[in-house]
């Protein structure tokens, strides 16, 4: 493998690492890579196709955000039907910034962060996204009224996919 191959290896990994993909699978002509980083949940990392990297990696030239950007309206596809009429009522979507395990409470037990019909402000927490071992506190970026729940406590969670609907003010 000569240093431009080994070179492009490396930036896939540091991306890999950045968009907390766990698992990846590339195979080209003279080139097989798996990756799993250690500790990582199968079931919370997005699966990437080749053209799917492809798109990625030359999205990410530009700018990672944009990257992350392009996988934004899978995830949050499945819910738009459930919420078509609540979106009539113009309903704000908090959305999870990072793939992980969604929990509603900050331990077993606990009682949930809010409820549906509590009203939250800007900053306030909402619930806890896990990734990689760390706890993600998921913060409301609108004032208003709790209208939904939308993930499940436990449930994997990926990026961009909607996780309350609120009411703003």
């Amino acid at each position: 493998m000569d240093g431009t191959k080994m070179q492009e290896l490396r930036e896939l990994v540091e991306f890999l690492k950045a968009n907390e993909i766990a698992e990846f699978d590339m195979e080209q002509a003279d080139l097989k890579v798996r990756i799993k980083f250690a500790g990582a949940a199968a079931a919370a990392a997005p699966s990437l196709d080749l053209a799917q990297l492809s798109r990625l990696m030359s999205a990410t030239t530009a700018t990672t955000g944009s990257a992350t950007g392009g996988q934004a309206s899978a995830p949050g596809a499945p819910s738009a039907p459930a919420s078509q009429g609540e979106a009539e009522e113009k309903l704000h979507e908090v959305k999870s910034p990072i793939v992980g395990t969604f929990y509603e409470s900050p331990a077993p037990g606990a009682p949930s962060f809010v409820q549906i019909g509590d009203q939250v402000e800007v900053g306030q927490v909402l619930c806890i996204v896990e990734a990689m071992k760390l706890m993600n506190e998921i913060e409301s970026d609108v004032a208003g009224e709790v209208v939904k729940r939308i993930a499940t406590s436990g449930q994997p969670v990926e990026y961009g996919q909607a996780l309350f609907a609120i009411r703003p003010r």
